[in-house]
């Protein structure tokens, strides 16, 4: 199929803020965390999404998921829109768009096994009752962990190892869209280059789309091919990932680059870092992850 698997058009995503009092008052006032954004994201590209706190890099995750809907605007998947998808049934936008998030360990249910929680997402995706176990432990497997995960709890895992679960869960729809909101952030160095290292080759011998969300230029330099910069709601610049870097051209993006601590200047040469050339898992291939439940 040709044309951008995600498209937004024109979105705005406004919040209210202020108290009950201030609304009485007529004090009411909204805070726009997008405002007009216009994006296309093609089939198996992986886009790095930056900005400071507050510029709207989850809003757009969210919008994307589908656990938000824009205040005006349309988000598009293959050209159908999420509100007429959403209305008429879920099913299909929730399995093709899936999530990884920030906080690992909110992200799993701490009364669960890992073989449960996997289970239950596969049951959603209608594998039969007997091959449940079987894809949950080629699930481990495709993101580096063993079967001696599945009787686990969340919290019998460190923090590395619950990245990967919920990476595992969102491959267990077998999604054509993934958003890896802040993933890596609070991992150390040497996990945040396996979950990179993981998230490139999967990208790769999955087809997958991926949208990446950091405040790391290094680790976007490291897995993305395009690089989108965003401030107060907008985009304000956007382009191959190496050029941007290399030659940014709105202030905002020079000083976002100017930021990063001289400290870790090999980070930001245009090679990879050492570690994140290392392999993070046993290789899957795209068939093992497309063929018949």
């Amino acid at each position: 199929m040709t044309g951008p698997i995600l498209s937004l058009r024109n979105v705005t995503k406004s919040f209210p803020q202020g108290g009950v009092i201030d609304r009485l008052l007529g004090r009411d006032s909204r805070f726009v965390a997008l405002d007009g954004i216009s994006l296309d994201i093609a089939r198996g590209e992986v886009v790095g999404i930056v900005g400071e706190s507050g510029s709207g890099k989850s809003t757009l995750a969210s919008l994307a998921v589908g656990l938000a809907q824009p205040t005006s605007g349309e988000v598009l998947l293959d050209g159908e829109p999420l509100s007429a998808l959403m209305r008429n049934h879920a099913g299909p936008w929730r399995r093709r768009i899936q999530m990884v998030f920030q906080d690992s360990a909110s992200a799993l249910n701490p009364r669960k096994t890992i073989g449960r929680c996997l289970g239950e997402t596969l049951a959603l995706r209608s594998v039969p009752r007997n091959e449940r176990e079987r894809e949950a432990r080629a699930l481990l497997a495709l993101v580096g962990l063993g079967p001696e995960m599945a009787p686990r709890l969340p919290h019998e895992a460190s923090g590395g190892q619950r990245q990967r679960i919920g990476l595992a869960r969102a491959l267990a729809m077998r999604p054509d869209i993934l958003i890896a909101d802040e993933p890596v952030s609070s991992l150390d160095v040497s996990l945040q280059a396996q979950v990179i290292n993981l998230l490139s080759r999967l990208t790769k011998e999955l087809g997958l789309t991926l949208l990446f969300i950091s405040h790391d230029l290094a680790l976007v330099r490291a897995l993305c091919t395009r690089i989108i910069v965003m401030r107060r709601g907008q985009i304000v610049e956007q382009g191959p990932c190496l050029d941007v870097l290399a030659r940014p051209s709105h202030p905002y993006t020079q000083l976002l680059i100017a930021a990063v601590p001289k400290g870790i200047a090999g980070r930001r040469s245009t090679d990879r870092p050492d570690a994140l050339s290392a392999a993070a898992a046993t290789p899957q291939t795209r068939d093992e992850f497309h063929g018949a439940a």
